[in-house]
């Protein structure tokens, strides 16, 4: 638990790069295409704050000329003002709320949308941070508490401000006097509000952070429950949710012990005042004559003053809350897009040669080297094998292809053009990617072959892709055919047809480039059958990168390069590497000894 802990005080904050200021700044930006709903909003607020102090007002004339009966009518006009008032401040007020909730709910939609926009831009070394639980939390939390507390704050800050206003001009007619005793208490109240405030903020950001956390592990439970039932490792995994889920309630209770604080602080603070405003009043009422209706007047009008300064007061802390949550979300919006600084296009169709030139590269805060000045080179329609020792750095190659992974140094040359000059665009259409762990999304068969801009090719294709990676007879089989829903993460299909999906994907593409990184290695023996025979069609004419563990499965590469510790160790060809009788020789010999 400890080192839970220390991973989540490490990770950056947004607060380190965004400025209260700054923050500000990209809400109102985002409030900027709503102005006119805004301002609209803000009118029907102020005619709902303005109608508040009328019932005061109404106290002097009722008490003073009403019950005297001094003037008869009175006892209809009242009445009538009354209900009209509330009727216009009952109109005014829905219109106002359901204006605030539509610029909530756009701003909302469009800022999601910004920040889905930045996740798919976002380079593949951010996902391997392990930060899925903070991103989705980001979307589903942030990104609501954001909109909906900026409308809400935007609501309170106007309607009590100006009810506040409006309340001190009665007081200051009815008696400048006992006006003075409110403006000297109201400052001690705010300073108070603004001392508890900047720890609610801190509090709050603990909170998203712990948030963040319990996404991830309740993610991780659900992904990994059979290994936690194999494993009996319930103990464990209840230990680290009670652990975070403990945390949050320790931030939960720190909130609401400051929130709760607040405001009898507050009432504490202007009960002072009330009681100084009787003193004065009655000792007014001996010398100047403060009438019992002025007086009534006086002390509604300061009565309703305390509930609209007290959400004054409770407003820091969730103009907090809300900036914690816009913190999250603008350090998403903000994040450093995948680089795409090449400007050239390959033309099409490409010869596909590919040049590996004094490729090194060195992971971020790792001192030695991943790859090591390696050099080779894939002919058009050539297959090339990479195989060695697990961390020698063939995945990391293999990721340097499509500049998922970038060089330290050296260069990638497709067709003699640098990749580094290339549009990722340009680049990634002539590549395609089969790996042991296959993405397949939430949809049909069709959906998951003809995926992205391929979507639209006629059935009659995918039926062919379907057939070229032996899967055709088992989606004939199925009563609803391609169109069958393979479930979340296909959980419908065996690890095999899995597999094989992805092949026909790729042969919907028929990209002249493919990699192969252990696209069997997961498999059984009769599942890796069907898949290496799948596989070698779609390999036939295509310059193609194999990364594999399992060496029967690259006996027939034009070429066997053996990676040791970054270098090339070895290269050549099947039966050239057993004559050799080195790394490769031994690694073979070691697999077929077990087999």
């Amino acid at each position: 638990m400890r080192a839970l802990l220390k991973s989540l005080k490490s990770k950056p904050n947004a607060a380190d790069f965004n400025s209260e200021a700054d923050i500000w700044r990209q809400i109102y930006s985002r409030l900027r295409p709503y102005w006119k709903m805004v301002i609209v909003a803000v009118l029907l607020v102020s005619v709902v704050s303005t109608t508040k102090p009328l019932l005061a007002v109404i106290m002097k004339p009722l008490l003073d000329d009403g019950f005297t009966g001094a003037k008869p009518y009175y006892i209809w006009l009242l009445p009538l003002s009354v209900v009209g008032i509330m009727i216009i401040r009952g109109i005014a007020s829905y219109a106002s709320s359901y204006l605030l909730a539509l610029v909530a709910n756009n701003m909302l939609r469009n800022l999601r949308t910004e920040m889905f926009d930045r996740l798919l831009a976002l380079p593949d070394s951010r996902f391997k941070e392990g930060d899925t639980g903070r991103l989705l939390n980001r979307f589903t939390i942030d990104a609501g508490t954001l909109t909906t507390v900026a409308t809400d704050v935007i609501t309170v800050l106007v309607r009590e401000s100006l009810t506040v206003i409006a309340l001190i001009g009665v007081l200051l007619y009815m008696s400048w006097q006992l006006t003075l005793i409110v403006f000297v208490m109201l400052p001690i109240a705010y300073l108070t509000a603004r001392i508890i405030s900047k720890r609610l903020r801190n509090i709050n950001r603990g909170a998203l952070d712990m948030n963040a956390e319990l996404t991830r592990v309740v993610g991780e439970t659900i992904e990994g429950q059979r290994v936690i039932k194999l494993f009996n490792g319930y103990e464990r995994e209840a230990e680290r949710f009670q652990y975070v889920n403990g945390r949050i309630r320790r931030f939960a209770m720190r909130a609401a012990s400051a929130s709760a604080a607040l405001s009898p602080i507050t009432q504490f603070v202007i009960s002072i005042a009330v009681a100084a405003v009787i003193s004065i009043a009655l000792y007014q009422a001996r010398t100047t004559g403060l009438t019992v209706g002025g007086f009534a007047a006086f002390m509604a009008a300061l009565v309703q003053l305390f509930d609209p300064i007290r959400r004054l007061a409770n407003i820091t802390g969730t103009i907090q809350k809300m900036l914690a949550a816009a913190e999250s979300v603008f350090a998403l919006v903000g994040s450093d897009v995948e680089a795409d600084k090449g400007s050239k296009q390959l033309p099409t169709p490409i010869q596909g040669k590919i040049e590996f030139k004094n490729i090194t590269h060195r992971y971020p805060g790792q001192e030695s080297l991943t790859i090591n000045d390696v050099s080779f080179a894939i002919y058009p329609g050539q297959t090339v094998a990479l195989v060695g020792r697990s961390g020698s750095g063939k995945t990391t190659l293999a990721n340097m292809l499509p500049r998922f992974i970038e060089p330290t140094s050296g260069d990638i040359y497709i067709d003699d053009v640098p990749a580094s000059d290339l549009q990722l665009k340009s680049l990634r259409l002539h590549q395609s990617f089969v790996s042991q762990d296959v993405v397949l999304f939430e949809g049909s068969i069709k959906e998951n072959v003809a995926y992205g801009e391929y979507a639209t090719v006629p059935e009659e294709q995918v039926w062919q892709a379907l057939e070229a990676a032996n899967l055709d007879k088992f989606v004939r089989s199925l009563p609803e055919g391609i169109h069958t829903q393979v479930g979340e993460k296909a959980g419908n299909l065996s690890g095999g047809q899995r597999q094989r999906l992805a092949i026909a994907r790729a042969l919907i593409k028929n990209a002249p480039i493919l990699v192969l990184d252990e696209a069997t290695s997961a498999l059984d023996n009769e599942s890796e059958r069907q898949v290496q025979l799948s596989l070698e069609r779609l390999m036939k004419n295509r310059s193609t990168l194999v990364i594999a563990h399992r060496l029967s499965t690259v006996q027939k590469a034009d070429r066997i390069i053996v990676l040791d510790e970054g270098q090339i160790a070895e290269s050549g060809t099947h039966d050239e590497l057993i004559a050799l009788n080195g790394i490769y020789a031994g690694l073979y010999q070691m697999q077929f000894d077990v087999a």
